[in-house]
């Protein structure tokens, strides 16, 4: 079977070599077809949110279903006595500071994500990136009690529920008017879409360092 294997191997490397995948020729642009219909300049925004919004749905539900099942397979766990943190100030220091740029990184992300490189995906990640950073330096205690106080895993279960609800509504027609290409309110209901993203994943992205930190400690 290994000579099998490594002729079938051998055999697909020179069909990729020899027969190129055909493009086929279009009449229009995909790019430019993408920018009419979303009405945003960042065409990548448009097709997550827009084209592939399907998909992108699955995408929030599989990251809210992975999030559970964190908190599901470590609450049967003894919780760590101590956890070591940080404690010299200049490592204190670089990461606040560090937490700070990221969380600026975050918002903007997600407010102009449909019109520049990002959206709110990327966002969430810089947000859950920040709250990492302070998690380092601060008490679990304090870390948990603010998540409390917050509110932090009603908001994330809210904007999973809104963003499911826009989404169909997006998917039955219905669509904000999309204003002036490049303009901060324009894309419809794509920037919405992004901030929403955002929420979800950054306030997930709390919840799951939370998990780790009580019942393995900073890694």
């Amino acid at each position: 079977m290994r000579w099998v294997y490594l002729a079938a191997g051998v055999a697909f490397y020179i069909k990729m070599l020899l027969i190129p995948n055909a493009a086929p020729s279009l009449s229009f642009s995909i790019v430019d077809a993408v920018l009419q219909d979303s009405g945003v300049p960042n065409v990548v925004s448009g097709i997550i949110l827009r084209n592939r919004l399907y998909d992108t749905i699955f995408e929030v539900i599989v990251f809210t279903i992975a999030i559970m099942g964190a908190n599901f397979l470590l609450s049967n766990e003894r919780p760590l006595d101590r956890v070591h943190q940080f404690t010299d100030s200049s490592s204190i220091l670089l990461a606040r500071l560090g937490a700070t740029i990221s969380a600026l990184v975050g918002i903007e992300l997600a407010i102009r994500g449909h019109l520049s490189p990002g959206g709110g995906f990327a966002a969430g990640v810089a947000g859950g990136t920040a709250i990492g950073l302070i998690a380092m330096t601060s008490s679990p205690e304090w870390m948990q009690a603010v998540y409390q106080r917050w509110h932090a895993a009603t908001w994330e279960k809210v904007s999973v529920l809104i963003f499911i609800v826009l989404s169909i509504i997006t998917l039955a027609g219905l669509e904000l008017p999309h204003g002036e290409l490049g303009a901060l309110f324009s894309g419809g209901i794509l920037p919405i879409l992004n901030i929403l993203v955002a929420i979800k994943v950054a306030l997930g992205s709390w919840a799951v360092v939370l998990i780790f930190i009580r019942y393995r400690g900073l890694l």
